[in-house]
């Protein structure tokens, strides 16, 4: 699906959602204790096979011009999941925003896992 944009001056422009999904996915890596944006158990699948993962960790649906935004994250341990979860919305909902100029009406997240601190190296 794309997004038209008809007031422009001398022409259109179209912004595919996929662009939409992967400025949300930046934005939500953007942010402190946040590990990976990614389906859950489907991540050591795509690690495993070396395939892309079945389903997308960032969907993006518009309703009248409007986007709703629904990010699967994978979060750090020991991370306050709430604290992260609002900046993450604000994050994608701004960084979308000013971007694209499409309004975004909700952002909503999926914790689909932990992440677990990597032993260190001696």
């Amino acid at each position: 699906m794309e997004v038209l944009n008809n007031n422009l001056v001398g022409g259109s422009l179209q912004i595919s959602t996929d662009v939409i999904a992967k400025i949300a996915k930046c934005a939500a890596l953007e942010v402190e204790g946040v590990a990976d944006v990614a389906c859950g158990n489907q991540r050591k699948m795509k690690e495993l096979l070396e395939i892309v993962s079945l389903q997308p960790p960032v969907e993006v649906e518009m309703h009248d011009g409007i986007a709703e935004i629904t990010v699967q994250l994978v979060v750090n341990y020991g991370t306050r999941i709430p604290a992260i979860s609002e900046k993450v919305q604000e994050n994608v909902k701004s960084s979308v925003q000013n971007m694209t100029n499409v309004a975004v009406g909700r952002v909503n997240l999926v914790i689909a896992g932990v992440a677990l601190p990597q032993p260190e190296e001696e």
